[in-house]
């Protein structure tokens, strides 16, 4: 009975939050302009200073050096933080709040990937939001709209630039963090598929499976609706079509376009639906080990399928249908099993492995407590797991 209640608080509280999320989208623009049009839109705003948030990396590979140039252009000064790292923390979001804030930025640009993005948000919310950056936690908790924000995702997997939420770890326990807000979502994005023709191909591969995650976990959400599965069926086509030919040719400019969109496409989805099982098992992947995040998905994304078929069946042949999985005269489960077939297919032929190297046996009843916690107090899913489940699950995980 208690275990029910949890399920049915989340799927609840889940409802509840959607039905008062705004169906506001950021002013979005696409393709190989779209960095400059970015600039000259956020300079059309008056904004006097903007305030850069990005990472070494991006330096490095001369992607912040082409936003840099786009904004002298159109005579909009900057500063740059560039202190992010992955699975960024709470000790990142105060060091790039006083640095941005002592040059007077008076607008933010993210640049980079789901950490940039999910940093710079905070950043936005904690400039005008005085006290413990810690009280922004939970959901709507941003009393006050933060500074413009802007974003310029340079992977296509968070959809980070299209979502109400942003997550950091606290340095000192190494809990995630979760801010959930309508005020935090970017009012302008540009998706540039040109800044993403560098990527490496692993990164290129977790990444799109990261996006599939978002939009399949959407679709199995008990809290869907007609707008996120909309959403959701543009994402999930657009990934099984473009993701193998931009793993094997990262310069694919019509791929790379496709999947930025995917991504944001899948972003929408999610943050309205929220996640499951799928993401629960990557964060505490990524807690024990630093597994990336899409990574955690990647691997983590078939095996829960299968759990979930038996309560999702008509769902996943719905998908099925949507990537061009199903054939004729496949009955729904058929077309359900061979869904999760394709993704397996899918994640196999851009290198995903099945089996996670640092897992280990001696960590399952902590990952697993620590995986239905997070999902039972949080997601809307289709099937109710047990930490014996979560335990068996993970067990198929081991190298």
């Amino acid at each position: 009975m208690l275990k029910e209640f949890a399920h049915n608080r989340a799927v609840g509280l889940g409802k509840a939050v959607t039905k008062f999320l705004p169906d506001r989208v950021p002013v979005t623009f696409v393709g190989r302009g779209a960095t400059g049009e970015l600039c000259e839109a956020i300079a059309a705003t008056g904004t006097e200073r903007l305030g850069i948030v990005t990472d070494e990396g991006l330096i490095a590979a001369g992607i912040v050096d082409r936003v840099e140039a786009a904004l002298d252009r159109v005579g909009v000064s900057w500063s740059v933080f560039s202190g992010v790292q992955p699975d960024p923390t709470l000790t990142q979001v105060e060091e790039g709040l006083a640095q941005l804030m002592a040059k007077g930025c008076d607008a933010i640009l993210a640049v980079g990937g789901g950490s940039p993005i999910d940093t710079a948000k905070v950043i936005a919310a904690a400039a005008t939001n005085p006290g413990p950056i810690q009280k922004l936690e939970g959901t709507l908790k941003v009393k006050q709209p933060t500074l413009p924000l802007y974003a310029l995702p340079t992977t296509a997997g968070t959809g980070s630039e299209a979502t109400l939420a942003a997550v950091v770890s606290d340095p000192q326990t190494h809990q995630k963090k979760f801010i959930l807000d309508p005020k935090i979502l970017p009012s302008m994005a540009a998706l540039d598929p040109t800044l993403m023709i560098g990527l490496p191909p692993h990164i290129t591969a977790a990444t799109g499976m990261d996006a599939l995650t978002h939009a399949v976990e959407s679709v199995l959400a008990r809290t869907t609706t007609a707008q996120t599965e909309a959403w959701a069926r543009m994402a999930i086509r657009a990934i099984f079509s473009s993701l193998p030919r931009a793993f094997a040719q990262g310069d694919d400019m019509v791929a790379r376009k496709s999947m930025a969109l995917a991504s944001f496409y899948a972003g929408l989805a999610f943050t309205r639906t929220s996640v499951g099982y799928v993401h629960a098992i990557a964060h505490s992947l990524g807690a024990f080990y630093g597994t990336p995040h899409g990574l955690g998905n990647a691997i983590a994304l078939v095996p829960v399928l299968e759990f979930s078929l038996e309560a999702a069946a008509p769902r996943m042949a719905m998908m099925a249908r949507w990537s061009g999985i199903a054939r004729e005269g496949m009955s729904e489960r058929e077309q359900a099993e061979a869904f999760i077939a394709g993704v397996g297919e899918l994640s196999g032929s851009i290198g995903i492995p099945s089996t996670l190297d640092r897992l280990q046996a001696d960590d399952l009843p902590a990952i697993a407590k620590q995986v239905v916690a997070e999902a039972h107090m949080n997601y809307p899913v289709p099937r109710y797991m047990v930490q014996g489940d979560c335990e068996c699950l993970l067990k198929g995980l081991l190298p």
